[in-house]
């Protein structure tokens, strides 16, 4: 998971649980607020009337009891004023809840009750509102807060997400230009990235070091491999054409000749191990260029031409079937060896009989070479180290080990994905996606 996505992750369940604990916090608060809410405006109705009173609107009330306000069919609220004695004066307004009955439904009200002196005389006012008022205060209270919490809680998301981008912009920076896109430590660039955090200076500033001592690295072993193979070649050369000189020798001993024979063999093994080491070598470190056209079909056909006289050896049915004449920029010499490497393997490992089917078609923009023989094919154990170093599928055979791994190096230099598929007693099947 990406430390953006933590980031957004870890503010938004923070959020969530801050706005969680104060619509909590609000909502046991609705009682109350709804209370005082409904309780300001029984008294700002009580500052009306008491402003817009007359002597008529006084009669009215008291002869004809007309309890109801606009609202009166729904009988939300009502107002009563009655005339009280003068031991009962008190100017102070008292608000309670209690059950009152009006034109016979019964239901809670909230009322203000208010005594006034109005010229000589002391008058009882009762202001109320049903209780079901009261609940639709609640209700829109409750809207209202879930919309400006769902509000408030998009628009911090939406921000800290904007901010996080902004603010580890150039930690990705840093990542793919300094790691991800590097191919070769000898085109490293090592120019800082430019950001204003201390903490991606430091991770800046320590890859630029990492490189410099990988580059270092890198071109020691350049230089190691160059001389160990030159260093060793020349003496093993030079072995050879003594023990070539000793088999000359006139009245040479059997047993003397058989020796000189085997220390042949194992110096030309030898050789052979040094060169496809060197070959390893040289294309992992991209000593090779790629600026040549390769034709895919005239390969493989230049191959059968070298290989023919082993293939008719073993009665093999080798058979090609392109659907596309597939052309690519490439090391010739390089892909050469790759396909040969291959092919061989499959007809050195091949029953007597067998056959070697090699089939190429265009797949989703890519070229898919599929390699299939019907040989000795390999168990688990020795496919899952198929590309390894020194790794053979056939302890018995006089092989280093080294011709998959060569095929490895080649395809990833030249950016070709390889697979491969066997069963053991069956054959295996080598996929190039070029």
């Amino acid at each position: 998971m990406k430390l953006q996505v933590k980031f957004s992750l870890y503010n938004a369940v923070t959020k969530i649980a801050i706005i969680l604990v104060l619509g909590a916090i609000i909502l046991f608060s609705l009682d109350k607020l709804a209370y005082n809410q409904l309780d300001n405006r029984l008294i700002k109705k009580k500052g009306k009337i008491i402003e817009n009173l007359s002597d008529n609107e006084i009669d009215s009330l008291l002869n004809n009891q007309q309890s109801f306000t606009d609202y009166n069919i729904l009988k939300e609220e009502f107002i009563t004023l009655t005339d009280i004695p003068d031991d009962q004066k008190d100017s102070a307004h008292v608000i309670i809840t209690e059950e009152r009955e009006i034109e016979g439904d019964v239901e809670f009200y909230r009322i203000l009750n208010y005594k006034f002196l109005y010229h000589t005389n002391w008058y009882n006012l009762e202001i109320g509102e049903s209780m079901t008022s009261m609940q639709s205060i609640k209700n829109a209270i409750r809207f209202y807060m879930l919309i400006v919490l769902i509000a408030a809680l998009l628009i911090t998301l939406i921000t800290d997400y904007a901010f996080s981008n902004f603010l580890l912009k150039p930690f990705y920076s840093i990542i793919d230009k300094k790691i991800n896109l590097v191919d070769d430590p000898l085109h490293y660039n090592y120019d800082n990235i430019p950001t204003n955090t201390d903490d991606f200076k430091i991770l800046d500033n320590s890859i630029n070091s990492l490189m410099r001592k990988i580059n270092n690295l890198f071109l020691l072993e350049k230089q190691f491999i160059a001389n160990v193979s030159h260093e060793l070649l020349t003496p093993i050369s030079i072995l050879s054409t003594r023990f070539e000189n000793m088999l000359s020798t006139a009245n040479i001993p059997i047993e003397h000749e058989n020796k000189i024979f085997a220390s042949l063999k194992t110096l030309n093994r030898l050789k052979v191990i040094i060169n496809s080491l060197l070959l390893i070598s040289k294309v992992e470190n991209n000593q090779y260029l790629k600026t040549e056209e390769i034709d895919i079909k005239q390969e493989l056909a230049d191959i059968y031409e070298d290989l023919e006289d082993r293939i008719t050896d073993k009665k093999i049915n080798f058979h090609i079937a392109l659907q596309h004449d597939f052309k690519f920029k490439g090391n010739k010499a390089l892909i050469h060896t790759l396909l040969m490497n291959i092919i061989n393997n499959g007809i050195k490992y091949n029953v007597e009989g067998g056959s070697i089917h090699i089939k190429g078609e265009m797949q989703q923009e890519k070229f898919i070479l599929t390699i299939m023989d019907t040989g000795l094919g390999m168990n688990k154990e020795v496919l899952d180290n198929a590309f390894d170093r020194f790794k053979r599928g056939n302890t018995e055979e006089n092989g280093f080990g080294l011709g998959l791994a060569i095929v490895q190096s080649i395809a990833k230099f030249h950016k070709i994905e390889v697979g491969i598929q066997s069963e053991e007693g069956k054959g295996t099947a080598i996929v190039l996606s070029f």
